[in-house]
């Protein structure tokens, strides 16, 4: 007899969120007929100011025209995680490519087109190529993933994400020897996108960076959807990064270019303010922001985001098991 031992991130939906919920979101999924195919495919201000000062109505300011979207239960989800509330997901987030505040870029945003939308990799690799966001939708094998999300502003989120792995998108391409990192760039439309043209501290277009082996990781995930859904644009649709064991500002969003190449690449919140925020970002409480502590965060469940639970941050928010040997020999005070 084969008995199967499962990791200590799995979950299965049952555990996460309860049964009739998720029931009634999957029927509606099966009766539109839609799912994803499952075939291989061949500083003048910063982060946490807003988080003070603004607020959310927790409300979905459009009709949400997001298509259904069904991924294969994933091994990856993590374990024991209420979730937090769709709405709150979708109306308390940071995207200041359309307004600086919690609840801007639900509004700003509810009329930005992701179609056509491509995303080009370059750089260090034997087969650069540029994609349509539509042929990656439906021939990656698509997976739900209920992972921590947590904030550089000392808030935090659990939300059943879809998408899939960003190795998979790499394996394409075939990274050479030389691929020591994986920079991402985020849309520059300045007419679709007014955070663009008014918040001048940054120097559009958003870019971020990982190590290979950190976009090699299992859990690095390129996602495409959430609760069932494909992104709202303030989530960063159509495609946006998530590496659950780093603060929410390394999920660069809506992104458009992946270069791979052999030095370190810059990145936006590194630039702007590089004693504030670190290329690696990892979630560390034993290491405080300059101007708060990140010894503990605001959990947003039910209720209102400003009376929300306030819980212990945990050393890699939780996913020191599957990352930590990626630092073994990295000071992680001075590579924050």
């Amino acid at each position: 007899m084969l008995i199967k031992s499962r990791p200590s991130w799995f979950l299965s939906e049952n555990d996460a969120t309860p049964e009739s919920i998720y029931k009634q979101r999957r029927d509606i999924v099966k009766k539109l007929g839609i799912a994803a195919a499952a075939v291989p495919f061949a500083s003048q201000t910063h982060a946490g100011l807003f988080d003070v000062f603004s607020s959310s109505n927790d409300k979905v300011t459009e009709q949400d025209s997001r298509m259904a979207l069904e991924g294969a239960s994933s091994e990856f989800s993590t374990k024991g995680l209420a979730l937090t509330p769709e709405n709150k997901v979708l109306t308390y987030n940071n995207f200041y490519e359309f307004g600086t505040g919690k609840g801007e870029p639900a509004e700003q945003a509810k009329n930005f087109k992701t179609t056509p939308w491509t995303i080009e990799i370059t750089g260090e690799v034997a087969k650069p190529v540029t994609l349509d966001i539509a042929d990656v939708m439906k021939n990656m094998e698509i997976e739900e993933r209920i992972y921590r999300h947590r904030c550089v502003e000392a808030w935090s989120m659990n939300v059943p994400w879809l998408g899939f792995p960003l190795a998979s998108l790499l394996h394409l391409v075939q990274p050479t020897s030389k691929a020591k990192y994986v920079a991402f760039e985020t849309l520059y439309d300045p007419d679709q996108m007014p955070g663009q043209r008014g918040f001048s501290s940054i120097d559009y277009p958003y870019v971020e960076g990982l190590t290979i082996a950190e976009a090699m990781n299992p859990l690095t995930l390129m996602t495409v959807g959430l609760y069932g859904k494909t992104l709202a644009p303030q989530n960063g649709a159509p495609l946006r990064l998530i590496v659950p064991w780093k603060y929410g500002f390394k999920g660069i969003k809506s992104i458009v270019k992946i270069h791979l190449l052999e030095k370190q690449p810059p990145t936006t919140w590194n630039l702007l303010a590089p004693d504030e925020y670190g290329f690696y970002a990892n979630v560390n409480p034993n290491v405080d922001h300059p101007r708060w502590s990140q010894a503990s965060e605001r959990f947003i469940g039910e209720g209102s985001v400003f009376s929300s639970v306030r819980q212990e941050t945990l050393m890699f928010n939780g996913y020191g098991e599957q990352v930590a040997s990626l630092y073994k020999n990295l000071d992680l005070k001075r590579n924050y």
